[in-house]
């Protein structure tokens, strides 16, 4: 994965993953298939609520189930994904907040506007990932969170689930 800050409320991620752009769509856009890979490793994703819409909402539960994570097994992270737009198999843009169990956007924490693009490339596909914050204060509140290590883990999980496809 390759990590860049544009404008200095913009992080900018990209990957190969090597299965067809229709098949890194699904895994982006079907819960089935979130659920399998979504967050980092250590942590599963028991709720996982979507309407896959232009309007529609993401609104996901994870809990962290490695013991040897210390301080953070057992703990819960809530999220609330709501769709701007859908471009047939090849662009989601939505708005990503941390919610409450119930969907309520937890406004102490910086929201995110989310772009993903799948640019078929090699056999493969890219994912290209543009989150643009408020501010650069947002963006560096979740920086120093320790977001791309969770980010790094998560796309890894995806890697591994579409090469489980595979076979």
């Amino acid at each position: 994965m390759t990590s860049r800050v544009e404008d200095g409320r913009t992080l900018v991620l990209e990957r190969l993953f090597r299965a067809p752009p229709e098949r890194v769509f699904a895994a982006f856009s079907q819960a089935e298939h979130l659920r399998r890979w979504w967050g980092p490793r250590g942590w599963e994703m028991p709720v996982c609520t979507l309407d896959f819409r232009p309007g529609g909402r993401w609104h996901y539960g994870m809990k962290c189930t490695d013991p040897a994570q210390g301080q953070f097994y057992g703990m819960e992270s809530w999220g609330l994904g709501v769709y701007r737009e859908i471009g047939d198999g090849a662009r989601i843009v939505y708005t990503d907040s941390f919610s409450d169990a119930q969907g309520g956007v937890n406004a102490a924490m910086p929201s995110t506007l989310v772009e993903l693009t799948f640019p078929a490339q090699g056999g493969g596909t890219r994912v290209v990932n543009r989150s643009t914050y408020a501010s650069e204060e947002g963006l560096r509140t979740l920086l120093d969170m320790g977001m791309l290590q969770g980010i790094s883990e998560t796309w890894d999980r995806l890697d591994e689930d579409l090469g489980a496809a595979q076979t």
